[in-house]
């Protein structure tokens, strides 16, 4: 942790308030923190905990009408800007202290060029004329890694991809050398090779220019790698803050050790995930006692009717809590598989004007086991998902499942095919009817293939119900009246109407808190138990794959790079690709320090994919050979195959 005399800011006993139909609502309720020159202060906690409107009230940029600052002070240096005029905030903001957000395609203007987006910027804040400021910005795209800056001025944001669009709101933010730099989310969107490479480039600029930063995560992993210090945010309320180091190894606070033990660890595999029950309350509705009682597996009765303080722990280390105990754990036993096959893909390909999106992947998948697939976006994850359900068409190739090939069967064979198949999506909100309740959307997939009357259709959705963690009470309400891990419950319920056999789980947790995460982990892992159910899981998140799967595959760009059990790919991974993705993985320890393998650049386009080894393009190890002969899925042992020629050739 960095020393300093005094604080570059200083937010004391800040409140801010929404003024609504229903009265004030306390969105942030009274803290108090302090950031030095030079340091990265992690704030972490749930949507809806305060994290994002604590950084626009910094910056001045609360929506008033109906937002408002009703308390405390904001102090930079020694000015406080809670009393600071509109001209005042403008000059700081931009050039004394800059933002960075979320998804830069809604901070990016689309009808203006990159270059004349940082110009006015420079402009505004440094007076400098156009060709000065024009030289300015390519020095600063050029700082940030983005090649051919020159070319890339006069390009516009659709242009770019997501990694270089997060990179150029970078540079825009670095443009008038800040002192403080608050980003929000600003590598949640990002694939974990783009991530790493947006931290190490966070990291440098820290260490190169001393500039404090803000950085607001749901992300412990994130937080463990670049944080100084860390502050913990439940209910619109810091819960507790300290030093990286303490929070991890000695955390107090509940709430922070419920969130740290609800994180896959990409280390090891873990039998059962704790999640915290319920769901972070709306602002304003909990009036007396600790915020977090209602899901807290400590409280007792003083919790329910006192506010905690803010309390010492040791040196800088502080936790708004009466008592601290220790976590029980429940180990869950492994279930035996060992049941026939259950889908056999090979050689699947889908190509849509000249783009192979899926090209040649195959792949066999045993009864109540799961398949993991993972890789970047673009890599054809959720085009092979597709392909077996066909709700896409594959060009060439197979998919047998239980001795029938699905590429030939009729749209009558394919509906009751889709029985013993379903699929669980993303978002939720987008894949159920908002016009429906509840109990239609359940009771639709028993509809459509003939199961049951209306009196054992009622019956089963509300068995389903229950299963999923929900209850007949629910039937009535349409899905905007729920949170994401309920909505995301309800799609997992209308996927298991049908009792079927394979469920493809397409990035079913993306979505979700951390928290709410591992609790729809732990229903998909226990439902699974209980129907002897199979699944195909495609993510991201490389620690969510290697807590849920029995083997994973590994695609790039359309084509299965790697294949083996879990344990075996995440403990000696052999594709060059492979190896990067995982060493790009954050591990919520700040003691774990290990090398990363920085990909350069972005997946190349499927309309023009590279000759040879399509990773070649981004391979540190790659050779003559790969440019030109594209290698073959080849077996390294009985359960591990790999596509590399540094393995086919023997070198």
């Amino acid at each position: 942790m960095l020393n300093h005399p005094s604080p570059l800011l200083r937010v004391q006993s800040l409140k801010t308030s929404f003024f609504t139909d229903r009265g004030e609502i306390p969105a942030v309720d009274d803290i108090t923190f302090h950031i030095h020159e030079g340091e990265i202060v992690g704030i972490v906690g749930e949507s809806g905990c305060g994290k994002s409107v604590t950084s626009l009230s910094i910056m001045g940029l609360i929506p008033s009408p109906p937002g408002k600052i009703t308390g405390g002070e904001i102090f930079y240096g020694d000015e406080d800007l809670t009393k600071a005029s509109e001209k005042r905030m403008r000059d700081l903001r931009g050039n004394e202290i800059a933002m960075i957000f979320q998804e830069p395609m809604t901070s990016l203007n689309p009808v203006f060029t990159i270059g004349n987006q940082m110009l006015e910027t420079i402009r505004l804040h440094k007076g400098w004329n156009k060709k000065d400021s024009l030289e300015h910005a390519i020095t600063v795209l050029k700082l940030v890694g983005l090649p051919r800056a020159e070319e890339l001025v006069k390009e516009y944001p659709h242009q770019l991809s997501g990694g270089m669009r997060q990179r150029v709101m970078i540079a825009m933010a670095m443009a008038c050398e800040p002192k403080l730099l608050i980003a929000d989310e600003p590598t949640t969107a990002l694939d974990v090779t783009i991530q790493a490479q947006i931290l190490k480039l966070m990291k440098d600029l820290n260490e190169r220019t001393k500039t404090a930063i803000m950085l607001i995560t749901h992300d412990l992993g994130v937080v463990a790698e670049v944080c100084d210090r860390v502050i913990v945010m439940y209910s619109g309320k810091v819960v507790e803050q300290g030093a990286v180091e303490d929070i991890f190894t000695n955390p107090s606070h509940p709430y922070t050790k419920g969130l740290l033990q609800s994180v896959p660890d990409i280390r090891q595999q873990q039998e059962k995930l704790y999640s915290i029950p319920g769901n972070v309350p709306k602002p304003g509705s909990i009036k007396e006692g600790c915020r977090f009682a209602p899901r807290c597996y400590a409280a007792f009765d003083r919790c329910s009717v006192e506010h905690p303080n803010l309390s010492e722990v040791q040196g800088d280390h502080r936790a708004r809590c009466f008592l601290v105990e220790e976590e029980k754990e429940e180990a869950y036993g492994a279930s035996i598989r060992s049941k026939p096959l259950t889908l056999c893909g090979r050689r699947v390909a889908q190509t849509q004007r000249e783009y192979k999106a899926v090209n040649g992947v195959s792949f066999t998948l045993k009864r109540g086991e799961t398949l993991g697939i993972v890789g970047e976006s673009g890599c054809g994850k959720s085009t092979t998902g597709r392909l077996l359900m066909r709700l896409l068409e594959p060009t060439t190739g197979t998919i047998k499942f239980e001795d029938k090939d699905l590429t030939t069967l009729s749209k009558s064979e394919l509906r009751k095919t889709r029985r013993d198949i379903q699929m669980v999506f993303q978002d939720p909100f987008a894949s159920l009817n908002p016009r429906h309740t509840v109990e239609k959307i359940l009771e639709e997939p028993l509809i459509v293939h003939g199961i049951g009357d209306r009196k054992e259709r009622k019956r089963q959705v509300q068995e389903m119900l229950e299963v999923v963690g929900l209850s007949s009470y629910h039937l009535k309400r349409y899905p905007h009246q729920f949170s994401g891990g309920q909505r995301q419950r309800i799609g997992i319920a209308r996927a298991l109407m049908t009792k079927p056999k394979l469920i493809i789980a397409d990035e079913p947790v993306s979505a979700l808190d951390v928290s709410i995460q591992s609790q729809v982990l732990n229903l998909l892992e226990d439902l699974q138990k209980e129907f002897q159910l199979t699944y195909i899981f495609i993510a991201h998140d490389l620690g969510v794959v290697r807590h849920i799967s029995d083997r994973v595959g590994v695609m790039y760009l359309g084509k299965m790079v790697e294949l083996s059990t879990s344990d075996e790919l995440y403990t000696n991974p052999l594709h060059p690709y492979t190896k990067s993705l995982i060493s790009s993985v954050p591990i919520p320890d700040p003691l774990h320090k290990r090398e990363k393998i920085i990909l350069q650049g972005d997946i190349p386009s499927p309309a023009n994919p590279p000759s040879g080894c399509t990773f070649h393009t981004r391979c540190p190890v790659a050779t003559d050979l790969c440019t030109r002969i594209p290698p073959t899925l080849q077996p390294q042992d009985k359960n591990h195959f790999v596509s590399c020629h540094l393995y086919s050739t023997g070198t």
